[in-house]
């Protein structure tokens, strides 16, 4: 596939995850404009998220039947049908409604998305998988900015509506570039057989350590540093400082992965970041925080697309769609069970308690990821499954 139809399709990964990134920024304004309870905040973006989920699941595997490219538009409309019922609603009901349809879109995208790429060209498999990683960082970290230009000068409902019409213009690129369908499809429904492959069941331990990370950070990093009696400005650079890496790494740190192994240079990297949490909860100043995130998010930048290639290299080409919304419901649930119990543990006892318990759970997570892939495909250094995979292990989508 060549770069520039890579780069289209990391647009529309961007696409997607602004949403999230306007809808973050926009809440105190549902509180403030519309008069919407706090306590149902909440509820309007674990919403999303939970739709999301569900999709991944029951919908993604469709991709797999010869539906990839319809699965990238049906996906987008909806997307982009929620967005504007979003810009639209002024109450409780059509913004609950709005996110649901939005997380649904999305979950059905994402993975359709990531078959196409992979399958396109899998001998760049680790570059395009960080590369889409980057756009979806980038995304998100682009809707905040989206939003503080646009609300002050339009409304609330600007952001979501320019989101929208930009997903709609990206709409005919789908329908033109070549995609890699499936001649056979798949006699499984579900992508849950997949599970029966030990290096799939290891990518997902992986992408779970990886978001087990991510929902302890976002719970407790402004919460901790405030409590060190840090400014507000400390606390969003560390936020932005997190996210810069990932965007400007993530396609590199793919390479690295194909290269290396996903499943040496990821476990490798979750240890390493196990360490920095574990720091996270010790540290007795704002500064030395924010020094060490700084080096935190340049190890992860390098490291955290080797769950994408661990997936990509570990499922069939015929299951791709399945198996990355797999993934992205394992880092869906593991992300947001996480930041329920970190906020849990840190009220209990503290930051010390929080992020060790989470840098623990992360070792544990990496190293049975390491040990379950086997040595097949830990001691692999290419970007292509193994000519002969232990029939054990293997999991193809035909009879």
């Amino acid at each position: 596939m060549p770069r520039s139809r890579v780069l289209t399709f990391g647009l529309m990964t961007g696409l997607l995850a602004s949403g999230y990134g306007v809808m973050f920024t926009v809440l105190d304004d549902f509180r403030d404009e519309y008069g919407i309870e706090a306590y149902w905040l909440g509820l309007i973006v674990g919403l999303g998220f939970l739709s999301a989920f569900l999709a991944q699941i029951f919908l993604a595997p469709i991709a797999d039947r010869g539906r990839a490219r319809q699965l990238v538009v049906v996906g987008l409309l909806l997307n982009t049908a929620g967005l504007l019922v979003m810009a639209a609603g002024e109450t409780l009901i059509p913004l609950l409604a709005g996110r649901f349809v939005s997380g649904i879109g999305i979950g059905m995208a994402f993975p359709a998305i990531r078959r196409i790429v992979i399958n396109a060209d899998p001998a760049n498999l680790g570059s395009n998988v960080g590369l889409l990683l980057a756009a979806d960082v980038a995304g998100f970290a682009t809707g905040p900015v989206v939003s503080a230009i646009l609300v002050p000068a339009f409304g609330i409902p600007a952001p979501f509506i320019v989101i929208a019409a930009l997903s709609v213009v990206c709409l005919p690129v789908v329908f033109i570039v070549p995609i890699v369908e499936a001649d056979v499809p798949p006699t499984s429904r579900f992508a849950f057989d997949l599970l029966r492959s030990r290096p799939m069941v290891a990518a997902l331990m992986m992408g779970s350590a990886v978001f087990l990370m991510i929902g302890t950070f976002d719970a407790l990093w402004v919460i901790v540093l405030d409590d060190l009696d840090a400014s507000e400005f400390v606390a969003n650079v560390g936020i932005s400082i997190f996210a810069l890496p990932l965007i400007f790494l993530g396609s590199y740190g793919g390479r690295l992965a194909q290269r290396i192994g996903p499943f040496r240079w990821g476990p490798f990297g979750l240890v390493l970041g196990a360490v920095f949490m574990f720091l996270y909860g010790v540290l007795p100043a704002a500064w030395a925080m924010l020094t060490v995130g700084t080096v935190h998010a340049v190890f992860d930048g390098l490291t955290v697309s080797s769950t994408g290639v661990a997936v990509g290299i570990s499922a069939p080409p015929d299951r791709q769609a399945g198996a990355q919304g797999m993934l992205g419901a394992a880092e869906t649930l593991s992300g947001g069970v996480t930041a329920v119990l970190a906020g849990v543990l840190y009220s209990v006892g503290g930051r010390t308690l929080a992020y060790t318990v989470c840098a623990v759970i992360m070792v544990g997570l990496a190293v049975g990821a390491y040990a379950m892939a086997g040595e097949q495909y830990r001691s692999r250094t290419g970007g292509t499954r193994p000519i002969d995979p232990d029939p054990a292990t293997a999991v193809t989508g035909h009879a």
